[in-house]
């Protein structure tokens, strides 16, 4: 059913977290990725600092499982995704999938690699060619890839259009003739040509109606249940994440600083910036906010630029609980007992905030 078609919003599917076999290898491994900008000026343009857009991040995705990335805008969590996929190119670290180190691979060695890893973009009105129709948008990648798929090409792209929900009447309409969500249809169905083993997906819903973002992600969720599909999701709205992820990593200016399984992040945060992440999300009922005690907490200060970080802790300026070790010591991203990859000097008292302790401005 078409977004035109829904009498009603749809309501989201709660997905049950997926448990990975221990065995099971990643199938995506990321080490000590970083991405700086450099910054040049003067009449010879010389570099004069860098923007320190990921610097320094570690995660794995095992096959099946949906990774979800949170944080903050300009955090680095959409340039991650293109250093991922090597749409843009990594200042260091690796990227390994199943095994292959594609870290700094050329155009013509990634091309094979294009069939496993594919892209949804976040905004779905410029991510098409307003010149192309669907069918050649959605059959662009076999052309590519020089597929031929049984059939041809035009039943294939007619059946992945089936697949995500629209007519394979659609074939030959332009993208001007459908509203946002069939667009974002019309990208899933791209990703889809190849069958590819993992999809990136940058912010899939956020340029959406909020009626039709719940149709989207509930399509994400069948396609995964029904191709055996692996999703990195990169996301803000936490409601989102909390539905289709298995596992949440959290952002901060460029670093990981939290990784838990989504029940247990959810449930007890350690991080303190992933607790005044969750502090954020609204509760409706007045009566379940007062008896699960979360209060709204405010951060102090801005972001800090990220030309120019701050030493030891990122966070510590703007957290309650900054000493003078977080200002010395950058802390690693360690294994805490309750199975939390946890960035922080004092992760077992990060459960909540001190009454009082946070208020100040957002």
């Amino acid at each position: 059913m078409t977004d035109t078609q829904a009498a009603a919003p749809e309501p989201l599917r709660k997905v049950p977290a997926q448990t990975p076999a221990p065995d099971r290898q990643p199938l995506l491994r990321v080490a000590g990725l970083t991405r700086h900008f450099p910054i040049r000026g003067g009449l010879l343009r010389r570099q004069t600092g860098a923007v320190r857009a990921v610097d320094g991040i570690d995660f794995t995705v095992n096959a099946g499982e949906t990774l979800g990335v949170v944080g903050e805008s300009g955090c680095g969590k959409s340039t991650m995704g293109r250093l991922v996929t090597r749409l843009d190119e990594p200042t260091g670290g690796t990227v390994e999938f199943e095994g292959t180190d594609i870290t700094h691979l050329g155009v013509g060695a990634m091309r094979p690699l294009r069939r496993d890893i594919q892209m949804i973009f976040q905004d779905p009105y410029s991510s098409l060619n307003p010149r192309h129709t669907v069918g050649t948008i959605v059959g662009a990648p076999f052309r590519l890839q020089k597929a031929e798929p049984a059939g041809g090409i035009k039943k294939a792209v007619q059946e992945l259009l089936e697949l995500c929900g629209l007519s394979p009447e659609h074939y030959n309409r332009y993208p001007h003739e459908f509203s946002g969500g069939q667009r974002q249809r019309i990208g899933i169905a791209r990703a889809l040509a190849l069958r590819p083993k993992m999809i990136i997906a940058d912010e899939p819903v956020s340029a959406l109606d909020v009626s039709i973002q719940a149709q989207v992600v509930n399509l994400l969720d069948d396609l995964q249940q029904e191709l055996g599909l692996t999703y990195l999701i990169i996301a803000h709205d936490l409601s989102v994440v909390r539905h289709v992820s298995d596992r949440v990593a959290v952002m901060y200016l460029g670093k990981i600083v939290e990784i838990a399984d989504r029940d247990s992040l959810y449930r007890t945060p350690m991080h303190p910036y992933t607790t005044a992440l969750m502090s954020a999300v609204p509760v409706p009922d007045p009566r379940r906010r007062q008896r699960d005690g979360r209060e709204r907490i405010l951060l102090k200060g801005d972001v800090p630029s990220p030309i120019n970080p701050p030493s030891g802790c990122r966070f510590r300026t703007r957290c309650w609980k900054a000493q003078e070790i977080c200002a010395s010591q950058e802390p690693p991203l360690a294994t805490a007992r309750t199975g939390h990859q946890v960035a922080c000097h004092f992760p077992e008292n990060a459960v909540r905030a001190p009454e009082g302790a946070a208020a100040g401005a957002a």
